[in-house]
């Protein structure tokens, strides 16, 4: 991928005003191992009413939600060793190859967490590349989950680092479903670390427009969360996927 269109992938404005505006930062969310097909065909529809950025899903639902979204504009997101990170690369490389070749758009992978609380680099650089290769194939977006609850600030920047060195697009913080979501903290160190032309993407905890507000403030280019509906309206969402 180019540096031209990694740039228009994540510079996505740096208005956070007005909740017209954010919704175009939000990745609307449904994650749940035990979501229906109603539900995902319910997300869909509100994305497409709300214009979201993307519908981020299970790759069981990829198909489901490229079809539903068809016409509206709203992207097709796809999880890839979510929410461990402790499947082999290659493995990875093949989820997310396949969930790419069923329509999405974009790819939220999940590092392998053990080489980054061991400091290392390597590791995690080959994790992340033979995935990327795998979705800049099909000239889909990456963003890299490091699941910044379980590492010290030390291994948060390493494991940006190694993002940036293995070709992603975008550093996210959280899956949502290990410890912590994401802070205005995190989102300020990640964006020092991964420089202007790679997208932060905030995610886990975010609940209402103050709450995206503050992370677009601090650097991040997309929001993920199932409470977009309440982002855009100013209310307070009550869950983080």
């Amino acid at each position: 991928m180019s540096n031209e269109a990694r740039t228009a992938a994540t510079a996505e404005g740096n208005r956070a005003d007005a909740p017209a505006t954010i919704a175009a930062f939000i990745d609307h969310t449904l994650l749940k191992p035990e979501a229906s097909e109603a539900e995902i065909l319910k997300v869909c529809a509100e994305a497409a009413e709300y214009h979201f950025k993307s519908v981020c899903v299970n790759p069981v639902w990829v198909k489901t939600v490229k079809t539903a979204l068809k016409g509206s504009g709203v992207l097709t997101c796809s999880v890839v060793g979510f929410p461990l990170g402790a499947t082999p690369s290659d493995v990875k490389a093949f989820e997310a190859r396949g969930a790419v070749l069923d329509g999405a758009d974009e790819i939220d992978m999940m590092i392998n967490i053990a080489a980054a609380r061991a400091n290392d680099k390597g590791a995690l650089v080959d994790d992340i590349a033979l995935v990327a290769e795998a979705v800049h194939a099909g000239e889909a977006i990456l963003k890299v989950i490091i699941e910044t609850a379980l590492l010290s600030d030390d291994q948060k920047v390493l494991a940006c680092q190694a993002a940036v060195d293995a070709g992603a697009d975008f550093v996210k913080t959280s899956t949502g479903f290990n410890g912590g979501g994401a802070t205005v903290e995190d989102v300020a160190l990640m964006r020092r670390i991964v420089g202007p032309n790679v997208g932060v993407k905030a995610s886990g905890g975010v609940r209402s427009l103050a709450d995206a507000q503050a992370m677009i403030a601090a650097g991040a280019t997309r929001i993920g969360a199932s409470s977009g509906i309440a982002i855009v309206k100013g209310e307070q969402g009550s869950s983080s996927y």
